[in-house]
């Protein structure tokens, strides 16, 4: 009896440990990060595995950090009008959009993605791709961390900077150059609104080449940011 409790107090003592030294890394790392340009990502990371995996002898990832105010108006409301129109006053979860998600699968019909930027920020920076409800309580975690620690300037920023816009490609700066042969400050409404039309799926609709699809969502995000208008964030 004395060897059973001694054996689950060193079980209990470990898993308080265990959580205490998550929580101690996840708050700091993320509150680090709201001054420190990430040099990787999860995502970015996963991308190399299987490119490795895959045997890709010219395999090279692209992306170019750009900061803040190097960074062309449209484009950081192109991605706001496409991606999350609540992003200035929501606190990193838009529940309506949930709720429609989830009334869209209840009635059998595709479901709409309900993610957040501040959600996806999360999940790029420090999570796997993947739907189980381990992860997605992670990226909750890392959301609400995000949200309490960083201004919403600073969440939009890291996210035009990690976000996948093709292949291999990562960040505003390098889809800039990459696509346009410009900086991205000098990105304007179309070039922003063409970025923005792949992110939902940045491997299979193409900036270089668009299909009639990225096109009408081209138009439908420039449509969005004539309403919209100036983006105001804290």
């Amino acid at each position: 009896m004395t060897a059973k409790r001694s054996f689950f107090g060193r079980l209990l003592r470990f898993v308080f440990a265990s959580i205490l030294a998550f929580l101690v890394v996840s708050v700091g790392s993320v509150l680090a990060l709201r001054w420190i340009d990430p040099p990787t990502t999860a995502f970015m990371i996963g991308d190399r595995i299987g490119a490795w995996l895959d045997d890709e002898p010219n395999y090279r990832l692209r992306r170019n950090w750009v900061d803040w105010p190097n960074i062309a108006a449209p484009v950081k409301l192109a991605v706001v009008s496409s991606e999350d129109q609540t992003f200035a006053t929501h606190h990193g979860f838009d529940f309506k959009s949930i709720n429609d998600a989830l009334e869209e699968r209840e009635n059998g019909r595709r479901v709409r993605g309900a993610s957040t930027i501040s959600q996806q920020v999360a999940k790029n920076l420090f999570l796997w791709s993947g739907k189980n409800w381990i992860r997605k309580g992670l990226e909750a975690w890392f959301t609400v961390l995000i949200e309490a620690l960083w201004p919403k300037q600073r969440i939009l920023e890291v996210h035009l900077n990690v976000a996948q816009f093709g292949p291999h490609l990562f960040g505003v700066g390098a889809a800039a150059t990459t696509f346009f042969h410009k900086p991205a400050a000098k990105l304007t409404a179309d070039d922003a609104a063409l970025l923005a039309a792949v992110l939902p799926n940045p491997v299979r609709l193409r900036v270089d080449k668009p299909s009639r699809y990225v096109r009408s969502r081209q138009q439908w995000i420039l449509s969005q940011m004539r309403q919209m208008g100036e983006l105001k964030l804290h």
